[in-house]
C-alpha cells in the first residue's frame, strides 16, 4: 500500500482530469482540499454541483447562461450589436476578448474546431445553428475568431467557404508578432502573417 490512502488518491485523480492539471499539481490541489475545513469543502462541492445544474448553453450563441434565462447575458443585451458575429471555438475565447472592453457584437460559440485526426467534423461543432442565424437576414458581418493553429485555419477556411453564398461580409482577426517579442525568436508563420496583415502607420 502507497503512503497515499484511497480516498485521497481518488480526489487526486479528479483532479488530474482537469485540462491543464498534471500529477502534482493535482497532488496539491486535492491536499489542499483535505486541509480545507468540512464546512468550506461542504460549500465547494454544492458550487460544483450547482454550477453544473444551473449553468447550460445559450440556444442563440452557445455561452454560458443561467438555466432559468432565455438566452445569455451577452445575447440579452440590447446595446450590443447584434449584426457583427464573433465566431469562437470556445467559451474561454468568449471571456478573453470580453477582456478588452472593445468588441461591442455578439457571438457564436462552436465548441470545438474541425480535426478530422481526432474525428471532428464539421457537423460535430455549431456551424449549421451558425448558418441558421445568418439566414435570418439581419447578420452584416461574421468576424471569425477560431485560434491561428492548423485546426482553427481550417475551421475558419471551412466556415468561410460556407457562409460566403449567403453575401455576408466575412473577416478573420489579425494574426502577427505580439507585442514585446523579439523577431528573432519568431516563427516563419507567424511573420508571414504580420506581414499580409500589416496596416497603414
Amino acid at each position: 500500500m502507497g503512503p497515499i490512502i484511497e480516498p485521497v488518491m481518488r480526489l487526486i485523480n479528479q483532479f488530474s482530469r482537469l485540462p491543464g492539471v498534471g500529477p502534482k499539481t493535482a497532488q496539491r490541489l486535492a491536499l489542499f482540499v483535505i486541509g480545507m475545513s468540512e464546512d468550506e469543502v461542504k460549500s465547494f462541492a454544492e458550487d460544483l454541483v450547482g454550477a453544473k445544474e444551473k449553468a447550460v448553453f445559450c440556444p442563440v450563441c452557445g455561452n454560458l447562461m443561467n438555466r432559468d434565462d432565455s438566452c445569455c447575458s451577452i445575447c440579452a443585451d440590447p446595446s450590443r450589436d447584434a449584426s457583427l458575429i464573433c465566431v469562437v471555438s470556445d467559451i474561454k475565447d468568449v471571456l478573453a476578448i470580453e477582456k478588452t472592453r472593445e468588441y461591442k457584437g455578439v457571438y457564436h460559440v462552436l465548441h470545438g474546431v474541425i480535426s478530422p485526426m481526432d474525428g471532428v467534423g464539421p457537423d460535430d461543432i455549431r456551424i449549421a445553428a451558425l448558418i441558421d442565424r445568418l439566414a435570418k437576414g439581419n447578420v452584416s458581418e461574421v468576424i471569425l475568431a477560431t485560434n491561428p493553429d492548423v485546426q482553427g485555419t481550417a475551421t475558419a477556411a471551412y466556415i468561410a467557404k460556407t457562409i460566403r453564398p449567403l453575401g455576408v461580409k466575412i473577416t478573420r482577426i489579425a494574426h502577427g508578432v505580439p507585442i514585446g517579442a523579439d523577431l528573432e525568436y519568431t516563427d516563419e508563420v507567424t511573420l508571414v502573417r504580420a506581414l499580409e496583415g500589416r496596416t497603414e502607420y
